[in-house]
């Protein structure tokens, strides 16, 4: 009896093992079903997000180079520091001509994201009339889009450069910039006496005596010498004005500023050309709670384009990699 018993107990318990078996068995097979379904389904949003990249990537690229030539610029999407770039010479054709800034200055203005607009500024100066026009949309555009205007001086803001950093609202300088050259030079070539060691000579017919101030080939007269010393005395002196009713109280009295010479960013902090000490990590950083977001102007060409190009790629994807737990080292 007991043993009949014993019997039993024992096909009892080897029954309930064998289910618990079938159950964890139908369990895992379960799971491996649905992790089989999950990676077909990751395989499937990886094609896709790829062939989007692919066939997006570039279109995106283009659009981005393109849009950067006219200052048009993706994003931001929260509140930044706009940064426009003043680079290198100020002239037509050049990265910092007005062509190329004053979009980039309009989109920095226009976009309700920018805070404050930053000019920064690396550039020898150029051409006066270039820098007027970038000094003209930048007043157009503070009197019509109100925002506070920073000049930050890099290595070098002189000339015609610095005749565009005195009209922001403060300007920053580091302790070893460059700043100041403020006036006019005019430096026309005169071969007169080297073609006439060649026994070659230029017939030249003008209007006027001094139609042909200029030419290099001709002789320099006394007329053309102060024709010529007229011109920069003229131009330096409308620069001077239009230092002393941008900067007013801020420059100190008794300083001849209208020597062309260049001071340190300190020097000229002492006469009031600067107003503060410090550089765009100053600024961006811990004087503000707003990132930077740069306007431009970019470079143009095939380099530019590739850059844009690479960058929309790779943001892409660094994006679709962030979404699925994938981590880009």
């Amino acid at each position: 009896m007991d043993a009949d018993k014993t019997k039993e107990g024992n096909c009892n318990w080897l029954i309930l093992q064998l289910l618990a078996e079938m159950r964890e068995q139908r369990q895992a097979f379960r799971e491996e079903q649905l992790l089989v379904a999950a990676e077909r389904r990751s395989v499937h949003r990886w094609n896709l997000m790829l062939k989007a990249i692919l066939i997006l990537g570039p279109l995106v690229g283009a659009a981005m180079y393109f849009a950067s030539k006219t200052g048009f610029a993706f994003g931001p999407f929260s509140d930044v520091i706009g940064v426009v770039e003043i680079k290198g010479e100020i002239k037509e054709g050049s990265l910092a001509s007005a062509e190329r800034v004053v979009p980039a200055l309009e989109a920095a203005f226009k976009d309700a994201h920018v805070r404050e607009v930053v000019l920064k500024i690396d550039s020898p100066g150029g051409a006066p009339v270039e820098a007027e026009r970038i000094v003209n949309a930048l007043i157009a555009y503070r009197q019509k889009y109100p925002k506070p205007v920073t000049a930050v001086i890099g290595n070098l803001g002189a000339s015609a450069a610095y005749m565009t950093a005195m009209h922001a609202d403060r300007i920053v300088a580091g302790k070893y910039s460059l700043v100041g050259s403020i006036g006019a030079i005019l430096a026309p070539w005169q071969l007169d006496k080297a073609i006439a060691q060649a026994k070659v000579s230029q017939r030249v017919y003008s209007s006027g005596r001094l139609k042909a101030f200029l030419n290099p080939f001709t002789p320099l007269t006394d007329d053309s010498d102060a024709k010529a010393t007229e011109l920069v005395n003229k131009i330096g002196g409308a620069f001077i004005q239009d230092l002393h009713k941008a900067r007013g109280s801020r420059l100190r009295r008794g300083v001849d500023y209208g020597t062309g010479e260049v001071w340190s960013g300190m020097e000229a902090k002492a006469i009031g050309l600067v107003d503060e000490i410090g550089t765009l990590e100053s600024i961006v950083g811990s004087q503000s709670k707003h990132k930077e977001f740069n306007f431009g102007p970019h470079n143009e060409g095939i380099a530019g384009f590739a850059n844009y190009f690479a960058a929309s790629v790779l943001s892409n994807l660094s994006e679709a990699m962030a979404r699925s737990g994938v981590e880009l080292r």
